[in-house]
């Protein structure tokens, strides 16, 4: 299969659907909401998988001090995919998969003095602080040393990181195209696939950011960046170093650890890694212990599922730098890695 280049399409044929995401004719084919709740989550730790009908219809929108209203969640998620097939072109994709973290309760006016126990639906109001989702493009996949992924974009937004309490101001959002591993869900994501803050005022402001993110990405460079990692291979001595070192490492003094590549994958997450490297079913060890640089991978960006909205795509991304250093190293092109592995 020809390897996605991302670019300009001329064809932007397409049109609002019911609940405001521009469709495409191959759009229509989405999964259904039960389908897309039975996935597999692409994050785990301290989330709820929710529906767009859910945020539209039972959340209410938090406005900054001067009463001027924030980007809901639901249009960070349509004007993001609305962005993406601006750029794409005629491509299905899927109905987005939301985590959500966070609620925030509350009540309406005449409801001030009624006892919680008492409250009826209509009088509690409630948003999520945070959201984080991923929507597949099923037309865009690619097999990966024997496992098939798929195009991939998503994002997360946390109010937390907006001042609501002052006066209208910039939000800030993360966004990102990628990769997901059908197997097991895992996200994928390189460098220039992700930007860690985007800051606007306005949804025109947001899709104009994510265009530009989506026509920057390389995907083919990822791919064969991805594909590349099969070819090293760790010995089980050289996993057990790696692991020993992953846990010193957030304990070393400050100026060592300077001196070292960031490694943002926390003592537990290492933990979990060694855990499946024993008992994954799709990337686990070979019989003389051996593990290839794409099951290690693989195994951290698993582990990183555990992490909070705020640092999940971080340390996805880390991930991703991290094993590529490894490979690096195993190559001979770098010692920037070396502590981890001597």
């Amino acid at each position: 299969m020809e390897l996605v280049k991302v670019h300009h399409s001329q064809e932007n044929n397409i049109s609002p659907s019911a609940d405001g995401i521009k469709q495409s004719p191959s759009n229509l084919g989405v999964p259904s909401a039960k389908e897309t709740m039975e996935q597999n989550p692409f994050i785990e730790a301290n989330t709820t998988q929710v529906t767009m009908e859910h945020l539209k219809k039972d959340c209410i929108v938090p406005v900054f001090k001067d009463n001027e209203v924030a980007i809901s969640h639901t249009e960070f998620v349509e004007t993001a995919i609305n962005a993406v097939s601006a750029i794409l072109g005629n491509v299905e994709i899927t109905k987005p998969q939301l985590r959500v973290s966070h609620m925030v309760k509350g009540r309406t006016p005449d409801a001030l003095h009624i006892p919680t126990k008492d409250l009826q639906d209509h009088q509690k109001t409630i948003y999520y602080e945070r959201v984080a989702w991923v929507s597949k493009i099923p037309s865009q996949t690619k097999i990966i040393n024997g496992n098939e992924t798929s195009l991939c974009v998503g994002g997360v937004k946390s109010y937390s990181t907006d001042n609501l309490h002052g006066k209208h101001s910039v939000q800030r959002f993360k966004m990102f195209i990628g990769y997901v591993n059908r197997i097991c869900t895992n996200l994928c994501i390189s460098t220039d696939g992700y930007k860690d803050e985007i800051k606007v005022m306005s949804t025109n402001e947001l899709g104009e950011k994510v265009e530009q993110l989506v026509s920057n990405y390389d995907a083919d460079y990822h791919l064969n960046t991805m594909e590349r990692l099969s070819q090293f291979t760790l010995s089980e001595k050289q996993f057990g170093q790696l692991i020993g070192k992953a846990k010193l490492y957030n304990y070393l003094p400050k100026s060592e650890k300077q001196e070292l590549p960031n490694l943002m994958l926390t003592d537990n997450q290492f933990s979990s890694i060694a855990k499946d490297y024993y008992n994954d079913v799709n990337f686990c060890r070979n019989k003389d212990g051996s593990i290839d640089l794409w099951r290690l991978y693989n195994l951290c960006t698993g582990a990183a599922k555990s992490s909070y909205i705020d640092t999940f795509l971080n340390r996805n991304l880390n991930a991703f730098q991290f094993v590529n250093g490894l490979a690096d190293t195993v190559n001979g092109d770098s010692n920037s890695y070396d502590w981890f592995l001597s």
